[in-house]
């Protein structure tokens, strides 16, 4: 027979199925999360999500930060925030049916996931990549999206939704349709204007068929170049430049924050340029400034350098 815990949490995961239609796969993480949370309940004794205090959820929490996955790998901060929030979801539960008088997980802090900081390429990488494509009509093409990304900072799937119209060459501009469909436009410089220009007289009206309509970039099949696509064209470039590393089109996107940042660039401009909401976003790409400043620091500052103890 079934405890009442075990009944909480059915309860509990029917409520995620019917009535906020979550999806199998989401609502089996829930469910794993919570079978391990119940087995660590039971085995002190508690068989009633009712009964559970703050400190039984801390301890759970402890204990799955302490675990270890089968292959020996200590749990990722973001699993143990994950476990926590399954948790807190489940009491939060019991708190709206009444069943509770209050959540003994509001006063458990969550874990603190560290900052991951994008990397970015050297302006020289960048310069390489941007280098690689040759003069034929494809490589024409490539240079445009290439130079378009980064002297843009265009997200992906910005680049490959613009419009013919969007570029106005003679202003230097590209009107650009961002996240909530908010509009911006970014200033497009020279090598991006030049290559647009080219790729818009010598090559699109080559791939053009009745079925492209007004996409600026088009495959050699005519139809609009994808997420894909694009992300193919810069890997077999960077492959070509001799970098190593993987690279993404987002990666181009870290690359001219940072970049505009260290050539003295205002937070404010480049997070307009950018088209975040709030510039708590762009001050990641600080961090990564700062983490590059301390590197140029350490290793050419005379006082800064590490020297080899003098033994008498």
């Amino acid at each position: 027979m079934r405890d009442a815990l075990a009944k909480q949490i059915q309860r509990f995961l029917d409520h995620l199925t019917v009535e906020r239609g979550l999806s199998p796969h989401t609502v089996a993480a829930y469910r794993r999360d919570l079978e391990r949370y119940a087995a660590f309940l039971r085995e002190r004794g508690i068989t009633d999500g009712r009964r559970v205090d703050e400190q039984a959820v801390a301890a759970h929490v402890a204990a799955v930060s302490a675990s270890t996955h089968g292959d020996g790998k200590p749990y990722r901060a973001t699993s143990v925030v994950r476990a926590l929030s399954s948790v807190r979801a489940f009491h939060r539960f019991l708190l709206r049916e009444g069943a509770m008088r209050a959540d003994p997980t509001a006063p458990v802090v969550r874990p603190r996931l560290p900052r991951s900081l994008p990397k970015p390429l050297s302006v020289d990488d960048v310069a390489r990549v941007l280098a690689a494509p040759d003069d034929s009509a494809k490589g024409l093409r490539d240079r445009a999206v290439l130079e378009t990304l980064y002297g843009a900072g265009l997200r992906i799937s910005e680049l490959v939704g613009l419009d013919v119209d969007d570029v106005d060459l003679e202003e230097g501009s590209v009107r650009v349709l961002g996240k909530g469909g908010k509009e911006r436009d970014v200033p497009l410089g020279r090598f991006a204007r030049d290559a647009i220009s080219a790729y818009l007289t010598r090559v699109r009206p080559q791939f053009a068929i009745s079925r492209s309509r007004s996409a600026l970039f088009l495959n050699q099949r005519g139809g609009r170049l994808t997420r894909q696509g694009c992300a193919g064209i810069l890997a077999g470039y960077a492959e070509r430049a001799g970098i190593r590393t993987h690279i993404s089109p987002h990666t181009f996107r870290h690359s001219f924050a940072t970049h505009l940042l260290e050539g003295g660039a205002d937070i404010r401009v480049v997070q307009e340029l950018l088209g975040h909401a709030s510039v708590a976003t762009t001050q990641v790409y600080t961090l990564v400034t700062r983490e590059h400043l301390r590197e140029v620091y350490f290793t050419s500052h005379p006082r800064a350098r590490a020297t080899r103890r003098v033994t008498a």
